[in-house]
């Protein structure tokens, strides 16, 4: 998954980042919220985590900027306070959760997953392909298909927004993390996907982007 962290504590900072990047995950990480609202696309993410005492901005102002952009990402805000003001305006602010400092980087990771993946496990396709979206792995019935990592995250946005399209700018996003590559590398890594499937579910949407239609 795609994960916004914001944290001005760099120390704590770097340290999410580097555990939950070991699990797999995509961290974009910026101790600067005025930094973060510069250079990021809230749409592309799976979920952020903002810490609330910021300079700058704090973490409840930099939010309802993101929702000007996106309004169906949850939001974990992270925090020192303990009182339940902070608490109750967290949630009215829309927080899916809240978790106080100190606390274990497992802790974060299992309430991370249960937000994202509470709803999901794997995806049907077709009636013969499914992915799982918890271990990004593609399955043809009960075989697993094998997958290079940039396979892994195309197929994931492409699931995630299945029946839509994906424009090329979102892939390049989500897939290269913003590099200046061409259409043509995008073309290219769809030919070595569809190379390995029995059946081509990876719809090109001329001018636009590739989608995968809705199965039923």
């Amino acid at each position: 998954m795609k994960i916004l962290l914001v944290e001005d504590d760099e120390f704590i900072g770097e340290a999410i980042k580097d555990y939950l990047e070991m699990q797999g995950n995509k961290v974009d990480y910026f101790s600067s919220p005025t930094k973060a609202l510069e250079t990021i696309y809230p749409s592309h993410y799976d979920i952020f985590l903002l810490d609330i005492n910021m300079p700058e901005i704090n973490g409840y102002e930099f939010y309802e900027e993101l929702k000007n952009y996106t309004s169906d990402v949850p939001v974990i805000f992270i925090t020192a306070y303990s009182d339940i003001d902070h608490v109750e305006k967290a949630f009215k602010l829309g927080a899916a959760d809240y978790i106080k400092k100190p606390f274990e980087l497992k802790e974060l990771e299992l309430r991370i997953k249960r937000l994202v993946f509470k709803n999901t496990n794997r995806i049907k396709i077709t009636d013969n392909y499914s992915f799982d979206l918890g271990k990004l792995k593609l399955f043809y019935k009960d075989e697993e298909v094998e997958l290079t990592q940039n396979e892994r995250y195309f197929l994931e946005i492409l699931v995630k927004n299945i029946g839509q399209v994906v424009d090329m700018s979102t892939l390049r996003d989500y897939v290269w993390e913003g590099k200046d590559i061409c259409d043509n590398t995008i073309r290219t890594q769809v030919k070595k996907l569809r190379s390995k499937l029995k059946e081509n579910f990876i719809k090109n949407v001329r001018g636009s982007g590739y989608k995968i239609e809705k199965n039923g």
